[in-house]
């Protein structure tokens, strides 16, 4: 006598439809949604020792430079014709303290983070030979992908925050809070400052996620980590190298390197939004290719570490 436990296909569990490799219909509390929580993730992530790593170097940039503007004496000077910079107004207050720090890290340190946290995620996953038991587990693929890009996405603005935040307190304790003095002349005050400050960090952060984009979509195509943020870095420093060359002309606009310091148009006189638009349309365009590509790709490949 045949039961309906029998008849199932050799290698399926009862209930199943053989041959899609899903869950069974029927397994009691089981919701493909509830699969990787948001918050699990996010503490698996804050325990690794890269994070707490990139935590300590953010940290402690404003108090390097606080320590070689103490050693080197005071900015200011300008250049031969008078002309001051960022750099220059360093020590004016603190407000000012975090734009020079924003313009020290902009082009590299930040790219850094975003860099790791993108594009380690699921790579190292599969260097571990843990990410066929994720999705054995049984967590779908997009989900998996999808609780990994927000996590990331979610440590990268918290890492961008992080600098302006220290720099911000460092500064105010080591210079005093007072309005935000520009290059161009002129000040803003400091309520102001802030403002224009919190927007400055906003466009860098968006303009970082075709970063972000290029090192998750490595990460879902290579089981090395450090090849996806290493890859991630290289292309990003390839094109900050093609911006340079001028002979490319209106070519460098498709380029996001070419609109990475927009974000100084944010401490002018009048607040320039031209610039910064343009470079949030490149990066986010970029952006939603590559993780379109990521997950295309994820939900074709073969698992096998």
């Amino acid at each position: 006598m045949t039961t309906a436990t029998d008849a199932t296909p050799k290698g399926s569990a009862p209930g199943s439809t053989p041959g899609t490799g899903s869950a069974p219909a029927t397994a009691p509390g089981y919701a493909p949604g509830r699969t990787l929580p948001l918050r699990v993730e996010a503490l698996r992530q804050l325990k690794r020792r890269r994070t707490l790593v990139m935590g300590l170097i953010l940290a402690l940039l404003p108090f390097v430079l606080i320590t070689a503007f103490a050693i080197g004496g005071s900015p200011g000077r300008g250049d031969a014709n008078g002309r001051i910079n960022l750099m220059d107004t360093a020590t004016a207050s603190g407000s000012n303290f975090v734009a020079t720090c924003l313009f020290v890290s902009a082009g590299f340190l930040l790219v850094i983070p975003i860099a790791l946290f993108c594009g380690d995620t699921v790579a190292s996953e599969a260097g571990w030979s843990s990410l066929r038991y994720l999705l054995a587990a049984p967590v779908p693929r997009a989900r998996l992908l999808w609780s990994k890009l927000a996590v990331a996405l979610g440590f990268s603005a918290a890492a961008m925050l992080l600098l302006p935040l220290v720099a911000l307190a460092a500064g105010s304790v080591a210079y005093g809070w007072g309005p935000l003095k520009l290059p161009t002349g002129g000040a803003l005050p400091a309520g102001e400052a802030l403002l224009r400050i919190g927007i400055a960090v906003a466009f860098l952060f968006v303009s970082q996620l075709v970063t972000a984009g290029l090192a998750f979509w490595l990460s879902t195509r290579t089981d090395a980590p450090l090849g996806a943020v290493g890859g991630a870095v290289g292309l990003t420093i390839i094109g900050n190298v093609l911006d340079a060359v001028t002979a490319l002309g209106d070519w460098r606009a498709f380029l996001p390197a070419h609109w990475q310091f927009s974000w100084i148009d944010a401490l002018q006189p009048q607040l320039e939004w031209t610039g910064m638009a343009k470079g949030a349309a490149v990066s986010v365009t970029y952006a939603l290719v590559l993780f379109a590509l990521a997950f295309r790709g994820f939900a074709r490949k073969d698992i096998v570490s």
